[in-house]
């Protein structure tokens, strides 16, 4: 691996790190609200640590190292042990970053790009470094696991450089020796007996040349429990198993810190909630998981807003197994008041969609929507709005809740570095990212994530949607088909399912976002509101030419990232709509080197980009309701493709691009602490020591969070390593 190719896996030492504020938030509570979030907080972070091990392998153990390693000594006796025993400042401030990386990650590959993070500092120093640290000379037992593991951190081989699957790259949704056929195996199994995957890993083994394929349930409990588990069955020539118990060490903190909230729920419907996510996390049960999100459904207007399980299907190569994500947030009731405004016009906003009522749900089933300032979040990163629960069948028929992190935005844009784009457009950025970001969001979530019908066939054999209606509605050449019982949007469009959606729902917020009724409702009317337009175009255009080229893997010609390929995909969209809308162009910069320029004409946003994106946006909706996922790969695929030859050559700009990469920032959260019966917020400052003093606080069982991840590797190395 070349030293070029190196600094594309290492964070930098100057990495950004700011506070993700909820100070004011938390101090309004009642205290019965605070007991209520910290025990919900706890539950979200042992929850968290789950994610490490469906990251790598090596996550779980690295974490814990790092983890002793810093709870045991100051960063400032740290350092002066490091520089005694030959290392540079810089030398440690890379561990420091390192660190860092691992926290908010939840492992050791990006959460947002999935490539590989290692440390900026060679591996002897490293273990130098480790090895004089109080923690190893007081446990020799840390030796043992960092020599199990040390050259798995920085192994730079290609399969180790991405998350993936089979030769695209690493994971451990499914055993080391999976490929993308045994995943369809499973999906296809899946359907055959109306499974849905996301509480699951997937294990395989052979014998006298049959494949096993153990489908293995996260929960505490472990062994056999009828309804939930399947004893080996022959399928498609192979043995498959449904088993439970995965992450049980983890799972079993989670459940405590859920039992001990519920007895500060503000109602009965908070209490039942928690009640079905218990039963959910103890037996292995998704259909207590559903339950669990029907009762959150109907709890409109909570003061504490929470989330738990294993909900985003991003990072599955099979698009399907959620990671484990927990949230606590508090709502900010003035940015709701603007987004409730929202929600009771969204009846009237649906008609302007670019599609025929016939694709749209018979009754729009209004969602709460909501600012929230977050004071937790565990998972591998902080997105900034989330539409929730993902089960389709509740979506549609029961409702849905749209969520926006408020206190998150704000501190994404602190201090940007904005390269490829015009001065005058860079300071129309800097002045309006914030508010048209938060534009954006809420119409990417409530009417993005939440307009369009899936047409399905019932059990009973009927349809929830009339076939005279819909083949009327459709263009020449569509055609109609549906969901067949046991089929779902994600195994159908599996691995394009979560790029295809956001990639839908931003093509929504950007065709809504040229309402002035809508406009109006986030207090933008005349010039401003032109600028905000514009700002809110050109910032996604930005994201889609030149940021989504860090999260495209030019070896696999594959895409990193969701949101990434979705940005990239609208971005050639509206290239190919041509009329001088979007231009990208090799120019040359302030520096005397070659550069790249992004230009927006900004009055044909209206026009010429009102018609191409419309025109997309409705087969985009269209190849959704009707499941027909092989003209929705063909149109995707062709969108996607990062070409070294034409007009807009981003494979060939690609290393330009990432000269001027800049890092995600790192979020420094707070800590809630119980001191007699008293909830007490902790806040640390912006900066990596305050980054790592949060998480040596942030768990007082540290003893057995450890213990559950030595657990966790011994169960696993046999099929991951």
């Amino acid at each position: 691996m070349s030293e070029v190719a190196v600094k594309d896996f290492v964070l930098p030492n100057e990495q950004p790190v700011v506070p993700l504020e909820c100070v004011t938030a938390f101090e309004n509570l009642t205290a019965n609200e605070k007991a209520y979030a910290h025990h919900l907080s706890k539950a979200s972070w042992y929850g968290g640590l789950i994610v490490l091990i469906q990251t790598s392998v090596e996550s779980g153990s690295l974490f814990s190292i790092l983890h002793q390693v810093f709870s045991q000594e100051s960063v400032d006796d740290l350092k002066k042990h490091a520089l005694e025993n030959g290392l540079s400042e810089d030398e440690f401030q890379a561990v420091l970053v390192f660190t860092c990386g691992v926290y908010a990650n939840m492992g050791n590959y990006k959460g947002f790009g999935d490539s590989k993070i290692i440390p900026n500092i060679t591996a002897d120093k490293l273990e130098k470094f480790l090895l004089a640290s109080k923690a190893f000379q007081s446990n020799a037992d840390l030796v043992k696991v960092w020599n199990r593991i040390k050259n798995l951190i920085y192994d730079l081989s290609p399969k180790k450089c991405h998350l993936g699957l089979g030769d695209k790259g690493t994971t451990t949704y499914f055993s080391s020796n999976c490929t993308s056929e045994d995943a369809d195996i499973v999906n296809r199994y899946f359907k055959s007996i109306q499974m849905e995957g996301y509480n699951n890993r997937v294990i395989k083994t052979e014998s006298n040349g049959v494949a096993h394929y153990e489908i293995r349930l996260a929960s505490v409990e472990t062994g056999p429990m009828a309804g939930i588990t399947r004893e080996p069955e022959s399928f498609e020539g192979h043995q498959l198993s449904v088993t439970r118990g995965d992450y049980s060490p983890l799972l079993k903190l989670v459940v405590e810190e859920l039992q001990k909230a519920k007895k500060f729920a503000a109602n009965d419907v908070e209490a039942a909630m928690l009640t079905e996510y218990i039963n959910s996390f103890t037996t292995g049960s998704l259909n207590d998981h559903k339950n669990g999100s029907r009762h959150w459904v109907k709890n409109k207007g909570p003061v504490i807003e929470t989330y738990i399980g294993f909900i985003e299907t991003y990072r599955d190569p099979a698009g399907m197994r959620g990671e484990f994500e927990g949230f606590v947030a508090v709502v900010n009731k003035v940015m709701s008041a603007k987004f409730g405004v929202l929600v009771a016009g969204a009846e009237n906003f649906l008609p302007l969609l670019p599609w025929a009522s016939t694709f749209e749900t018979d009754k729009y089933l209004k969602p709460d929507f909501t600012s929230l300032d977050v004071l937790t979040f565990s998972g591998s990163g902080i997105p900034a709005g989330i539409n929730i629960p993902n089960y389709g069948e509740i979506r549609q028929d029961e409702g849905f809740k749209n969520v926006s992190l408020g206190n998150v935005i704000p501190a994404s844009y602190k201090d940007p570095n904005i390269f490829f784009i015009s001065e005058a457009d860079k300071q129309l950025l800097i002045r309006h990212n914030t508010e048209s970001f938060e534009l954006q969001v809420g119409l990417h979530e409530l009417l993005g994530h939440g307009s369009g019908k899936l047409f399905r066939k019932n059990p009973d054999g009927s349809y929830n949607f009339d076939m005279d209606s819909v083949k009327a509605s459709l263009d020449s050449g569509e055609e109609l088909s549906w969901y067949e019982e046991g089929e779902t949007y994600d195994s159908k469009f599996s691995t394009i399912s979560s790029s295809y959606e956001e990639c839908r729902a931003e093509c929504v917020g950007l065709y809504l976002s040229l309402n002035d009724d809508v406009l109006k409702i986030f207090g933008h009317e005349g010039e401003k509101a032109q600028d905000i337009i514009y700002v809110n175009w050109l910032s996604l255009l930005l994201n889609g030419s030149t940021r989504a080229m860090e999260f495209y893997n030019p070896k696999t010609q594959s895409w990193m990232q969701a949101h990434s390929q979705a940005r990239y995909v609208i971005l050639q969209v509206l290239l190919e709509a041509g009329q001088g809308l979007v231009n990208v162009a090799k120019v040359i910069g302030s520096d005397g080197k070659d550069d790249l320029l992004l230009s927006l004409d900004r009055s044909k946003i209206s026009t010429v980009g009102k018609e191409a994106l419309g025109i997309f946006l409705r087969k985009l909706q269209v190849y959704k309701s009707t499941g027909n996922v092989e003209a929705a790969r063909a149109m995707y695929a062709k969108y996607s493709e990062v070409s070294s030859t034409g007009p807009y050559p981003f494979a060939e700009w690609r290393a330009m691009i990432l000269e001027k990469k800049q890092p995600r920032k790192i979020f420094v959260q707070s800590n809630t602490r119980l001191e007699g019966e008293t909830v007490k917020l902790v806040e640390y400052g912006s900066s990596v020591s305050g980054m790592i003093q949060s998480w040596n606080e942030r768990y007082e069982t540290s003893s057995l969070v450890h213990q559950a991840l030595e657990e966790l590797w011994v169960k696993d190395e046999p099929f991951f390593v």
